[in-house]
């Protein structure tokens, strides 16, 4: 069975691997950005990923692949923001990963003292977002793509006991 891990990704790999797959995502297959998307937010960001584990993976060297990526970060004190979030072509059915990396994004932002969870949304994965306890604030354009603010029900995502780890060692990674 196709099981995945979601965490803050902390290791070299991880972290090269994470952006890796942003890059394919939004520079190659959504053209939103030239070349790659590393912008000054990385820089206070915690690269979070999906990673695939067990059987029942797309072909037989994939266990243990970053399938899935999302990045938050706290703009200040409490206020927190997810984006960035994408899967692998290969495992975008059903919605389970997006929806494990929504779900991990808000629980360690929630578990790091957030008291509101924001992010930027296109416009065609809204109705998935909403089912998922969050709800629109305003609808903007971004790279000349619709988008929505959206804000998540933090009751739906409770805190855990996931320490935060240093963001001076991530930001050095990701440079």
């Amino acid at each position: 069975m196709k099981t995945y891990q979601f965490k803050v990704a902390t290791d070299s790999q991880e972290i090269a691997d994470y952006f890796a797959l942003r890059r394919s995502i939004f520079a190659e297959e959504q053209q939103l950005f030239q070349g790659n998307d590393v912008d000054e937010v990385d820089q206070i960001s915690y690269p979070i990923v999906a990673i695939s584990q067990g059987e029942g993976s797309v072909n037989a060297t994939d266990t243990n692949q970053v399938v899935g990526v999302v990045r938050i970060y706290e703009v200040e004190p409490g206020i927190w923001y997810g984006g960035r979030l994408g899967t692998h072509l290969d495992y975008r059915r059903g919605w389970q990963i997006g929806k494990g990396l929504i779900y991990k994004a808000v629980t360690t932002a929630n578990t790091w003292g957030c008291k509101q969870f924001l992010a930027t949304v296109q416009l065609q994965n809204m109705r998935f977002f909403q089912r998922l306890h969050w709800h629109s604030l305003k609808e903007i354009i971004i790279c000349d793509r619709p988008h929505h603010l959206m804000e998540a029900d933090l009751s739906f995502y409770p805190p855990g006991i996931e320490p935060r780890p240093l963001l001076s060692i991530l930001a050095r990674e990701a440079s």
